[in-house]
């Protein structure tokens, strides 16, 4: 292990071994595209015979999409290649489809759900209540209930953070204090003065006979660290995985990564939102102006929650029974309400779509307003609907987007759905000091979401992912008052705005849009 750091003593090795990493995994994928065109090249001019079957299969692919369950718009991005190559779209779709990892994680995920299920504490009376006094409330948290184990609590106090550099000395303070136990689970982790500031703790935390565990997704041994991060926080006492490390195979699984962003400490305190740890979300380092974020602080019974889902997607890759009992929160420990809270997560295997479901519950409820903040617009037809009308029946829709954004082909993409949703009335705004990575929905001074969804497929259905709703609390202010402080800030679309766009960026963006389901 000594010789490990030793050999990460400067930036320079390590851009290598991450860059090498991230070589051999895109040769890999390349080389298996590049083997699926020459069999289908080689095949195509056979003969007659195989002809006829190439049709068959391709004829027989779009069969089985078409009658197959889910997205229309991801059917139809499926279509498009399988028309424009017939066997090769239709070959690789079913080199992606039959998979056998996903099945075999979906079913350990259901067993990890059964065993939530058996564990968490739905308390009758906050459901009872909820249900006296908002019974649409309480048919969405009934809802939660059945399909994601996730009861309404009260008992809870709640902090809403408008920036990560509010967010990370709680997140540091919290962890100082914990005796007992210490989950992290992020999608991006880099080095710099965020992690270095929490990692150093960890290890003190650890050598006070604290458990620590931290769980981060498989992509950042392409950008971020080398792939034998893990063994180096073993050997400092820091239980660490990697969630579904990247291998070079085709694969839907290598799509569905862990974008969630947890921190539970002692069963007390759960921090979640879009702050990732690294050195731009807090604003120590500069890559796209100013970083708009928001998170949550939870202390109190949802904490619970949170637990779990970190606990289940721990055991993902372990054969043993999590024991639950030992990260309950303490007994007698208790806070007085502030409202309802209903934690929730999002999986992307299974038929439900929750992290859509509460989305579009907001605004088909909506009476007066719908506030949202995203990074991403990139949308399907239910949700265009849901938006479109909710603006044409008076409700006054506003979309905070960045003005500097991280990544081109995204914006473009979304700048494709402006005018469709301009014309019905939806207010466009874009973030002036720069990029907006805020994951928030706040409606009619009583409700808001915060959390890790971002509105775009990647989030809504290819991504594991996690949130809160609040309802009637008092955060739920400051969360508009928030949104208010950003629109100040912010440069309003008009239609003609997409005309004055370069024509390439155009044409780049409608045929994004085409493929946009699947990326």
């Amino acid at each position: 292990m000594v010789e490990m750091k030793k050999d990460r003593g400067n930036k320079a090795n390590i851009k290598s071994v991450i860059y090498g990493r991230t070589a051999m995994t895109l040769v890999g994928f390349l080389a298996q595209f590049l083997l699926l065109w020459v069999a289908y090249v080689l095949l195509r001019n056979y003969s007659f015979l195989f002809y006829g079957l190439f049709l068959a299969i391709s004829a027989g692919t779009i069969l089985y999409i078409y009658n197959t369950g889910g997205n229309p718009d991801m059917k139809l991005s499926w279509m498009f290649p399988i028309a424009i190559f017939p066997v090769f779209g239709a070959i690789f779709y079913m080199t992606i489809l039959t998979q056998p990892g996903l099945k075999v994680m979906y079913r350990k995920l259901q067993e990890l759900s059964g065993h939530t299920r058996q564990n968490v504490k739905a308390d009758p009376e906050t459901r009872d209540s909820l249900r006296e006094e908002n019974p649409h409330m309480s048919q969405l948290a009934r809802y939660l209930w059945q399909v994601d184990n996730s009861p309404v609590y009260e008992k809870t106090q709640v902090k809403y953070y408008t920036l990560g550099d509010q967010q990370f000395p709680d997140i540091v303070e919290a962890i100082r204090q914990a005796e007992h136990f210490v989950f992290l689970e992020f999608f991006i982790v880099s080095e710099g003065r965020m992690w270095s500031v929490i990692l150093e703790l960890l290890k003190q935390k650890v050598k006070e006979g604290v458990e620590v565990r931290f769980l981060y997704d498989g992509t950042c041994a392409l950008w971020y660290l080398p792939s034998y991060y893990p063994q180096e926080l073993e050997a400092e006492g820091i239980r660490c995985k990697m969630f579904s490390p990247v291998k070079p195979i085709f694969s839907p699984h290598f799509n569905n990564r862990d974008h969630r962003k947890i921190v539970v400490v002692d069963g007390k305190v759960a921090f979640t939102g879009g702050i990732n740890l690294a050195d731009e979300y807090i604003n120590e380092k500069v890559r796209f102006g100013h970083w708009k974020d928001a998170g949550l602080r939870l202390t109190g019974d949802a904490v619970e929650r949170f637990t779990y889902m970190f606990l289940e997607m721990w055991n993902v890759s372990e054969k043993t029974q999590e024991d639950y009992v030992r990260y309950r929160r303490p007994e007698g420990f208790s806070v007085p309400s502030d409202g309802y809270v209903i934690p929730y997560s999002v999986s992307p295997l299974g038929p439900e779509r929750v992290g859509e479901r509460v989305y579009l519950d907001i605004l088909n409820t909506a009476h007066t307003y719908v506030h949202i903040m995203t990074p991403y617009l990139i949308l399907d037809y239910q949700f265009i609907t849901a938006l479109t009308y909710a603006a044409k029946r008076g409700v006054e829709v506003v979309i905070i987007m960045p003005h500097i954004p991280d990544k081109k082909y995204a914006f473009v993409l979304a700048k494709t759905y402006y005018n469709q949703l301009l014309e019905a009335g939806v207010r466009i705004c874009e973030y002036a000091p720069g990029f907006v990575h805020a994951k928030v929905f706040v409606s009619d001074d009583v409700k808001a979401v915060v959390g890790t969804v971002n509105l775009d497929y990647r989030s809504l259905y290819h991504h594991f992912e996690c949130g809160a709703i609040l309802y009637r609390s008092s955060q739920v202010a400051a969360i508009e008052q928030d949104m208010q402080e950003t629109l100040k800030k912010c440069v309003e679309i008009q239609p003609e705005d997409y005309k004055k766009l370069k024509l390439t960026d155009r044409m780049l963006g409608r045929i994004m849009r085409i493929i946009a389901p699947m990326m």
